[in-house]
């Protein structure tokens, strides 16, 4: 990994944190900042979110960086979120849908995100299934987490999957774990 990389991927939990306190402040303030940056999710309309990232350091240039960023703008712009959520990729997918993470629908959006290779067919991906989430599950993403693990897809992949998996599949162990405890 170059060093530029590595100081991209070690700085990404701080910037991660302000870009999400930022957007969440400014988008409850200012609703044409918000619908800017509900443009980014679309190739056609995206050119309308640049000044927006590129005024929290986002090298636009870089797709490894700008998509990140605008997937989880755009996402909190669309979610109406006043706080940052609480609850990881995988869970919120398992949480639109009464069977969680039972549901065969629930399965085959995780799965569809666990098969992206690379960070272009992530954020093309997660772009539905955010809004999924924003419209079904009362508690928000963790919009944070969520940009650090798409800011790391690129040099870390399969740690990144992992997560999501993990954090999907671990609801059903809890659940199993408390079941056992009470019989």
């Amino acid at each position: 990994m170059a060093k530029n990389e590595q100081q991209d991927s070690g700085s990404s939990s701080a910037r991660s944190e302000r870009f999400v306190d930022g957007i969440l402040r400014r988008c409850q303030d200012d609703k044409g900042f918000a619908a800017r940056l509900r443009r980014a999710d679309n190739p056609a309309t995206e050119y309308q979110s640049w000044e927006i990232l590129a005024s929290f350091g986002v090298d636009i240039s870089r797709d490894y960086q700008r998509l990140p960023f605008a997937t989880v703008g755009a996402a909190i712009a669309r979610s109406k979120a006043a706080e940052n959520g609480s609850i990881g990729l995988g869970e919120a997918v398992a949480a639109c849908y009464d069977d969680g993470n039972e549901s065969s629908q629930a399965k085959a959006r995780i799965r569809r995100i666990l098969a992206c290779h690379d960070i272009e067919e992530v954020c093309r991906v997660l772009r539905p299934v955010l809004s999924l989430i924003a419209s079904r599950v009362d508690v928000p993403v963790d919009y944070k987490l969520l940009l650090r693990q798409l800011l790391g897809f690129k040099w870390n992949r399969r740690r990144v999957q992992l997560q999501w998996a993990q954090n999907f599949y671990s609801r059903s162990f809890a659940k199993g774990i408390s079941e056992e405890d009470g019989a």
